[in-house]
């Protein structure tokens, strides 16, 4: 996009969700945003393989967003020229038993990415501070001190666990971990839509949720607490983007674009080999030989 402009996406100021558009006015066709997906996506790869031999920094991609909109297709595609061994992806369900004997940021402690790698986040920590939100009787399933019931979980609750998410996300990234968090932006007519391709087309039927439903009827609710998520926690050390999802194709470019332009601020380079082992590379042939 010639008049790609990051600051258009990435919050860096208290915002409101309803200022932002659902999908941007774009001249290209499917054909165009597949060719300029490709360009960027062989470029990221190539740039994982030089994060790798580097060996100082890993990145970490948070995705968020309602269902349908676009999360798991945006993985296939994005990453697929990657080295299978330099990206790893997460999905964060429902927490089970094991995990729920442990603190809510434990299991994504456990997925953070190794030096010279990505991870994926496919739907993230930020769970904790959402559908936790809309259905605060999950909170209950933590077994927390001094909390045995709804009623019990007051405003200060959720602002400890605002901050202890900036805390998480500040230490890891202070430790070489590259963050950038993505919200994907759906209007509720086009998630519409996309429902209801599942419940018609016979080879997406198995992708539908009665829960999608459920969910669905708590729009309003969610929206809410994306816009209080982001002004809480965007921060310059792991900042949030908010992506027109209305239009996948386009959302693949602009997640993609943004990572570029993210990444190439930091001083990521080949290793130089040292002046001995120049010195000694016929030594080297010849020993081959």
């Amino acid at each position: 996009m010639e008049n790609f402009r990051l600051e258009d996406y990435k919050v860096t100021k208290q915002i409101k969700l309803s200022d932002y558009k659902t999908e941007l006015n774009s001249f290209w066709d499917d054909d165009k945003k597949e060719e300029e997906l490709d360009q960027l996506r062989n470029k990221l790869s190539e740039w994982q393989d030089v994060m790798y031999a580097h060996n100082r920094y890993a990145v970490l991609v948070g995705l968020q967003g309602m269902d349908t909109s676009g999360k798991d297709s945006l993985i296939r595609e994005v990453f697929k020229e990657f080295n299978t061994r330099g990206v790893v992806v997460h999905s964060f369900k429902t927490p089970n038993s094991n995990e729920l004997e442990h603190d809510y940021l434990w299991r994504h402690y456990l997925a953070l990415p190794e030096k010279g790698k990505f991870t994926v986040f496919n739907r993230t920590h930020y769970e904790n501070v959402l559908v936790t939100r809309v259905h605060p009787e999950y909170i209950l399933n933590e077994n927390l001190p001094e909390i045995e019931k709804v009623e019990d979980i007051t405003p200060e609750f959720w602002e400890n666990r605002f901050e202890q998410i900036n805390n998480f996300e500040k230490h890891i990234t202070h430790n070489g971990t590259i963050m950038m968090k993505f919200f994907f932006y759906m209007s509720k007519e086009e998630q519409k839509k996309r429902l209801m391709k599942r419940l018609v087309e016979e080879d997406h039927q198995w992708k539908f949720s009665s829960g999608d439903l459920k969910e669905r009827e708590f729009w309003d609710d969610y929206m809410n607490y994306y816009e209080e998520i982001m002004n809480k926690s965007s921060k310059e050390n792991a900042p949030w983007y908010i992506i027109p999802a209305d239009d996948k194709e386009m959302a693949r470019y602009l997640v993609a674009k943004i990572m570029w332009e993210e990444l190439q601020k930091y001083p990521i380079n080949e290793p130089v080999l040292s002046e001995k082992d120049k010195a000694n590379f016929e030594l080297y042939k010849q020993q081959l030989r």
